[in-house]
């Protein structure tokens, strides 16, 4: 069974800094990604990272302050949030995808089967 867990969210002023992990289990994967969904708003993509080759791909919101990295072996991925706004509120999910998300477009949501619950991101002015 196809599982997805994240960790690392709460709450952090403005400026300050968050560490999110996902491990998955179940089955191995190609891409890992993390979108957000604020109250009221559509999910939107965040980072994504695909293994064998190594590639990443970023929001234009968030580039330059997140950066997504992860252990292909450990089927982990890591979003490290630094510079955080208010606007950065929102839940974070973990996705995951068998396929290369350059075929399908990482920045959509379809792209990725499998999603984890979901953690809470609370960033305070």
């Amino acid at each position: 069974q196809v599982q997805l867990v994240e960790s690392g969210g709460g709450l952090v002023q403005a400026g300050g800094s968050l560490r999110l992990s996902c491990a998955a289990s179940g089955r191995a994967f190609s891409t890992m990604g993390w979108f957000r969904q604020a109250p009221g708003k559509e999910r939107e993509f965040v980072a994504a990272i695909t293994w064998r080759p190594i590639f990443t791909y970023y929001a234009d919101s968030v580039k330059g302050r997140f950066t997504i990295s992860g252990d292909n072996a450990k089927n982990t991925v890591y979003l490290q949030m630094n510079t955080l706004k208010p606007e950065d509120t929102a839940v974070y999910y973990c996705a995951a995808s068998i396929n290369y998300c350059s075929v399908y477009g990482c920045n959509r949501p379809s792209t990725f089967g499998s999603w984890g619950q979901g953690t809470q991101v609370t960033v305070s002015t």
